[in-house]
């Protein structure tokens, strides 16, 4: 029985099993229907993508490259001022060097 078709009659006449089963049905196309959604939205740019002779990973790539990091940097190489770091993550070499002569990270630091 087709749901688009069905009238409070055809509910009526249904056993209590079959009325369960469209409910689980139902309940089941409401918690996939985002996913259908996004599946249905994929294939529309992917076919968009593949109208305009790319593909989708090409247009997701070249986006350009990204900073690893949108933080400022807070210390800088004296030796290299190319050579920042904003404090977080692993220490720079050039870092551990100049901690390793005696600096300390306040010499190093980015004047604010």
């Amino acid at each position: 029985m087709e749901i688009r078709s069905m009238r409070m009659n055809d509910l009526n006449q249904m056993s209590l099993e079959e009325l369960k089963k469209l409910r689980r049905d139902v309940e089941k196309a409401i918690e996939t229907y985002k996913d259908r959604e996004k599946i249905a939205a994929l294939a529309e740019v992917e076919s968009l993508a593949r109208e305009k002779g790319f593909s989708l990973a090409e247009l997701l790539k070249s986006g350009g490259k990204k900073s690893r990091s949108g933080l400022p940097p807070k210390f800088v190489n004296p030796a290299d001022p190319s050579q920042t770091w904003t404090g977080r993550g692993r220490r720079p070499k050039w870092i551990e060097a100049a901690l390793a002569e005696g600096k300390s990270l306040g010499d190093l630091a980015i004047a604010q």
